[in-house]
């Protein structure tokens, strides 16, 4: 891969134009439990080690894309040419060409958005709380496109057999989906415990907000730990990086 990193590139059907990829946790310069790929600045991590792992990722890209101050909301930043400063968001999208939109990701679901004529770009990050209160859906919304035209490519996240949850969180989908239920199954050595699919949530949101074009989510990063950092299973550890831009 690119200067040594093992990228995975959307299975998706995206237009001429647009391009993206996410990070896994190979081709770094971090040691230890944020080998080597650690992207994110706030882990604990040697700053010196991240900053040469965010300069080896800006290679591979046409601008340092705007790294956005995530906290599991819903709050969605347009790129334009007056960004300077990191913005307190969970998502950002822009129809300017060469800007890249990211987000770090350690289990949370990174989703990637283009319409079909490749006017936008999007990239949101949606952990269970940010999801149930509708991250995706404002993604979206802040791309000004129909809806119909919009696809999206979820890169990988903590898998069904491993996102373990309580009542309060099968109560935060299905106060406001009919169909979330589905995406949960009770353990039945744990009451009140159940397993969560967050790709089937995130299918769902999306499918409710109109965007029928959904692809990816096939991989599980707490089962994987030679390729993906995971927070569930690690606790302390890096972040990876997913990124889109329009050439």
């Amino acid at each position: 891969m690119p200067g040594g990193l093992d990228l995975i590139v959307p299975d998706w059907p995206a237009p001429p134009g647009i391009s993206g990829f996410f990070t896994t946790r190979a081709g770094g310069a971090s040691e230890g439990e944020f080998a080597s790929l650690n992207l994110g600045l706030h882990v604990g991590d040697n700053e010196q080690a991240v900053r040469e792992n965010r300069r080896r990722l800006v290679a591979l890209l046409p601008a340092e894309p705007l790294w956005l101050n995530q906290v599991h909301g819903t709050s969605v930043i347009t790129i334009n040419d007056d960004n300077l400063n990191v913005p307190v968001a969970d998502a950002s999208s822009t129809r300017l060409s060469r800007r890249p939109c990211a987000v770090l990701v350690a289990d949370c679901l990174p989703v990637l958005f283009c319409d079909n004529t490749g006017s936008s770009v999007a990239a949101a990050h949606a952990g269970w709380r940010g999801l149930a209160a509708g991250v995706l859906e404002r993604t979206v919304e802040s791309m000004s496109v129909t809806p119909a035209n919009v696809m999206a490519w979820m890169g990988p996240a903590i898998g069904a057999s491993a996102f373990e949850v309580g009542q309060d969180v099968v109560d935060s989908f299905a106060q406001s989906s009919s169909t979330a239920r589905a995406a949960f199954q009770a353990i039945e050595e744990k009451p009140g415990k159940y397993l969560a699919d967050i790709y089937l949530l995130a299918r769902q949101r999306l499918e409710s907000a109109g965007v029928k074009q959904v692809y990816g989510g096939q991989f599980c990063t707490v089962s994987d730990p030679s390729r993906f950092f995971s927070y569930r299973r690690d606790g302390r550890c890096g972040r990876m990086a997913a990124v889109i831009w329009r050439e």
